[in-house]
């Protein structure tokens, strides 16, 4: 099979040929029709993080494609069945974490393109009990991105606590940001959205945000607050300073969600005005089987758009050019067909 790896975080990708791989009794073997580009598979190939993974390794966690054989032990789903790779590659299934719901928390997961390898290959291997199965009539290049950037923003969005009747920031409307966009308004909030070029601000507007801010020039903060302030900030985009202008514009009782990962990422907060508006400052990290479950309800029933653009596997070394360049619309997708 054809595989994107990393050897070295200081190189390029290398286009490879590989062995097929045989799925063990848990696992499943997935033959790759979609593998969406999210930011952080740029991290895990250039070891931007504390814990880096381990070279040679094929990145990809927002892969999609057909079951086509089953280990013994696989009962969750069955050859021909068209699922979806993500994050959570699998999970202890035992600790306080997995058992209450937050099985994105357990401390023994391991994570797919990053401890083990993941989707940027015509095929892959995971746990049976961890693909998610994609509902029929959805398109590979929509299931992709919205099995990591999709589940994501639902998960931010929710736990930032989006209401009819609140009103939601997003900062920055990218790949992630135009589909928390969509989730804050399914919720029946107030949209603000938050950008720097004219394409996301332009995106923003077509998706029926209540309000956009031009972040070049504008103290985001200030013009926010003239609006009443926010109940929840998403914050997407990857700058410090976006982090402090999101937490600038909460009102008071506010929750500041932090889903962005730059590299050497921080955020200093004021501990007098934290205690005293009653802030919130949470970290929101991909979501469940569960949330994908009903992300992938929602997009099949026709509630969210998927902005994105198809390229080649073997373009991908020009992909996270694009990406860290910030010319790209919204998300890239390999496929894989």
């Amino acid at each position: 099979m054809k595989a994107a790896v990393v050897r070295d975080f200081t190189a390029p990708l290398t286009i490879e040929d590989r062995p097929l791989p045989e799925p063990a009794p848990h696992q499943v073997r997935v033959r790759i029709e979609a593998s969406g580009l999210c930011h952080t598979d740029i991290h895990a190939a250039r070891g931007d993080w504390p814990v880096r993974p381990s070279p040679p390794f094929v990145p990809g966690h927002e892969g999609v494609g057909v079951v086509e054989e089953a280990g013994a032990l696989v009962r969750h789903v069955r050859v021909g069945e068209r699922v979806a790779v993500p994050w959570l590659a699998d999970a202890c299934g035992r600790c306080d974490h997995c058992v209450s719901g937050w099985e994105t928390l357990c401390t023994e997961q391991h994570n797919s393109g990053y401890s083990v390898d993941g989707a940027y290959a015509e095929y892959a291997l995971a746990h049976g009990d961890y693909v998610v199965p994609v509902p029929d009539g959805i398109d590979p290049l929509d299931a992709a991105p919205l099995s990591c950037a999709g589940v994501t923003t639902y998960k931010a969005v929710r736990v930032g606590g989006a209401r009819p009747g609140s009103r939601v920031l997003v900062s920055g409307i990218g790949g992630l940001g135009h589909l928390a966009l969509q989730y804050a308004r399914l919720a029946g909030a107030e949209t603000v959205a938050v950008d720097v070029t004219d394409e996301k601000l332009a995106l923003a507007r077509e998706l029926g945000a209540d309000h956009v801010v031009d972040a070049r020039g504008t103290d985001v903060a200030a013009e926010v607050q003239r609006l009443g302030g926010v109940d929840s900030a998403i914050a997407l985009a990857v700058s410090n300073e976006s982090f402090r202008a999101a937490y600038g514009a909460l009102r008071r009782g506010g929750t500041l969600v932090l889903v962005a990962l730059p590299a050497g990422g921080t955020l200093e907060l004021p501990v007098f005005e934290t205690v005293l508006n009653g802030t919130r400052v949470v970290g929101s990290i991909v979501g469940t089987r569960q949330d994908l479950a009903e992300v992938f309800r929602l997009h099949a029933l026709g509630r969210t758009r998927v902005m994105r653009e198809s390229r080649r596997l073997e373009e991908v070394n020009t992909c996270f050019a694009e990406v860290l360049a910030g010319t790209v619309a919204a998300r890239l997708v390999f496929d894989l067909r």
